[in-house]
């Protein structure tokens, strides 16, 4: 573990810790493994963090002791035998009276049991003053989704070749995780969507054992993680020739998506963003767009800053989002085009790398 690596970690930890008197706590315990990743730089699937005001402790049990000691460093490691009596231990041995955990990250039942040891202290649940604690990236962060970026867009730009009428939706969507792993992914960063035809339609649709057929749209979502942090972009693709119809539908998300896209920069409500896009689809089109516009991008795919009509965020530079505007018309196709980008103070960087003008498979 670099020296750098460990600043990183110090830092962040530094910057959480002196929140701790606005919280009115004395204590912090991280569950998520994304949070835990990103506090001390350990990978593994299970484990709880705590913070005090001096030292960074993880808790773990027998599976992942010797890993946690190869990936943290300037980190108490202590192993239980059981998660729960393990934070009981020694949330009373630092004399902890106020803990702060985040709420999101425990079902109610751990809580239940967490408070049944821990009668004497007082368990503070953190939602929202947690939730944009990852939003900001730092340059290494930043770095990492540009290589998650570069490698899944070259992985998309692969399969165009591949696709024809005798290939399944699933072929391909295998065909583009495998090109992937060979351009340096770890894993895919979600379930890939390779969706054509009537299944284009469906926002989250599952690639299908269907075949690929002429005069239809083909949408493919794809992502990758990269040493942890994640990509995410999607390309409408005519396989065939199109109707009219169709290509006024794809233009109209084009211009939603780039007028969304050009108003990104520091100090921009992120509903500003989704107003734009909605607005841009105006009355023929508006119902047909089913969701937020974007959301951030880091170690996970959907993360802190929410791009939506009730969102209350702010916009701010070094936060990285998606602008990911879609129509979809139920029982015959669907169109979204999506881009990743790294806000700036007076504009945005685009990460992903695919050209969004439309792209015709003859």
């Amino acid at each position: 573990m670099t020296q750098k690596r460990n600043d990183i970690f110090s830092t962040r930890t530094s910057l959480i810790r002196q929140r701790f008197p606005d919280y009115k706590i004395d204590g912090l315990l991280f569950f998520s493994t994304s949070n835990i990743f990103y506090f001390c730089g350990f990978e593994g699937s299970d484990g709880v963090l705590l913070l005090t005001p001096a030292k960074t402790i993880l808790l773990v049990d027998g599976r992942y002791t010797t890993q946690a000691f190869q990936q943290t460093a300037n980190v108490e490691i202590i192993e239980y035998a059981d998660k729960i009596s393990g934070i009981a231990q020694f949330v009373s041995n630092y004399h902890l009276k106020n803990i702060g955990f985040e709420a999101d990250g425990v079902t109610f039942s751990m809580y239940k049991k967490i408070t049944s040891r821990l009668s004497h202290k007082k368990l503070m649940p953190l939602s929202d003053e947690l939730r944009l604690i990852r939003a900001r990236k730092d340059a290494t962060e930043i770095a990492l989704i540009k290589k998650a970026a570069a490698i899944s867009s070259a992985a998309v730009s692969s399969v165009i070749s591949e696709i024809r009428e005798d290939i399944t939706e699933k072929d391909l969507a295998i065909q583009l995780e495998f090109n992937a792993r060979k351009l340096g992914a770890n894993q895919a960063a979600f379930d890939t969507i390779v969706a054509s035809g009537k299944n284009s339609a469906l926002p989250h649709a599952h690639p299908t054992n269907n075949k690929i057929k002429k005069g239809s749209f083909l949408v493919i979502d794809f992502g990758v993680k990269y040493r942890g942090y994640c990509s995410d972009e999607t390309c409408t693709i005519a396989f065939g020739e199109l109707t009219k119809k169709e290509k006024r539908a794809y233009q109209a998300v084009k211009k939603a998506h780039d007028r969304a896209l050009a108003l990104i920069k520091s100090n921009v409500a992120a509903s500003a963003v989704d107003s734009c896009a909605r607005n841009t689809f105006g009355e023929e089109y508006s119902r047909y767009f089913v969701h937020g516009t974007g959301h951030g991008v880091g170690l996970e795919v959907h993360e802190a800053p929410r791009l939506a009509s009730n969102s209350q965020d702010i916009l701010e530079d070094k936060m990285v989002v998606t602008v990911e505007p879609g129509l979809y018309f139920p029982g015959q196709w669907g169109i979204r085009i999506e881009d990743t980008v790294l806000v700036k103070e007076n504009s945005c960087e685009k990460l992903t790398k695919m050209d969004k003008k439309l792209i015709i498979i003859e």
